[in-house]
């Protein structure tokens, strides 16, 4: 079978079911686990990504006013790698490629000259003169939540023909999760938490992260479970005082997070806050772990257990995904 993955979650999915050595492409952004670099890059992203988080809002939204996405997917890359799958997504056309992406790629050709309509588990046909047609099965991912998580999980593992394997995955995922879940219920002080998914401006964490906040004995302030991440004020900010700040900008590792955080310490009011007031203002790796709904939540869990109950739970996370700042 091959296997192309446009989507860093579904790559570390496909790869955690068993199927590392049958993906024959990937995202831009495909970079776990360690190799899977080697493999044919079939996107890009239409904007500059480097500079400040401000810089690449304005980027974004500037691409947006002219474009219909804000990434490419190379469509002759794609023809020749000749996929039996391909793995995409549409939680978010912003964050990564998306399912409307890989179809305007696939739209080329007097085999789908009409346009191919793709919902997940539809094969579309797509060819060139000088490669005989073939017919890649798409399969759209959509995890606005946990449960969303697991059941993508499963999605993936039916199309690759291995439903056992999902079943088994998600069975083990939950495993762990349920550990940590019930020690950090047993906390008799939960901290009020507020993540944060982007800084300039400020964007609260949604999807699946107020629930694993609440699995980790937090209270989560801001974002609500299976919503997209909302805009969130300075002034919000301020008037529920978090007991614990957490940076989970999307895309950032720890270093870029660490640069990233002078736009809010160069604000008057920061060093007011409660979370800064007691040293408990926490950068994260958010780019492997808190923005890619895979496998990996249950250490992003972890890392979170980590941060909010420090005295209970240590996995070893620290300095490498995350730290106090």
């Amino acid at each position: 079978m091959r296997i192309v993955s446009l989507i860093a979650s579904a790559t570390e999915i496909a790869c955690a079911l068993g199927f590392r050595d049958q993906l024959v492409g990937r995202s831009h952004e495909c970079d776990f686990p360690p190799g899977i670099q080697n493999l044919p890059v079939c996107t890009a992203p239409k904007f500059d990504v480097h500079g400040s988080s401000r810089d690449i809002d304005d980027r974004v939204k500037s691409t947006l006013q002219n474009e219909i996405s804000v990434y490419d997917v190379d469509d002759e890359i794609l023809k020749n790698l000749r996929p039996d799958v391909i793995l995409t997504q549409t939680q978010c056309e912003v964050c990564a490629v998306s399912l409307k992406d890989v179809e305007r790629a696939l739209a080329v050709g007097p085999a789908s000259r009409a346009g191919p309509r793709s919902v997940e588990g539809e094969k579309v046909r797509f060819g060139s003169p000088d490669l005989p047609i073939s017919t890649p099965r798409i399969v759209s991912l959509f995890p606005n939540c946990l449960a969303d998580v697991w059941a993508d999980i499963e999605r993936v593992a039916d199309a690759l023909n291995c439903p056992d394997r999902g079943i088994e995955l998600v069975a083990q995922l939950q495993s762990r999760i349920s550990v940590i879940a019930d020690r950090a219920a047993r906390e008799p002080n939960k901290p009020t938490v507020a993540c944060l998914e982007w800084l300039d401006p400020l964007m609260a964490a949604g999807n699946w992260m107020p629930e694993l906040v609440q699995l980790a004995g937090g209270v989560n302030l801001f974002g609500e479970k299976g919503k997209h991440s909302p805009w969130m004020s300075w002034d919000d900010l301020l008037a529920r005082d978090p007991d614990v700040i957490i940076a989970t900008p999307c895309g950032f590792d720890l270093d870029k997070t660490r640069q990233e955080m002078a736009t809010l310490r160069n604000k008057p009011e920061w060093g007011r806050l409660k979370a800064v007031c007691t040293g408990r203002v926490a950068i994260t790796d958010g780019n492997q772990f808190f923005n890619r709904p895979g496998p990996r939540l249950v250490e992003s869990l972890e890392i979170l257990a980590e941060i909010l109950l420090p005295q209970v739970f240590r996995f070893g996370h620290s300095l490498q995904a995350w730290r106090f700042c």
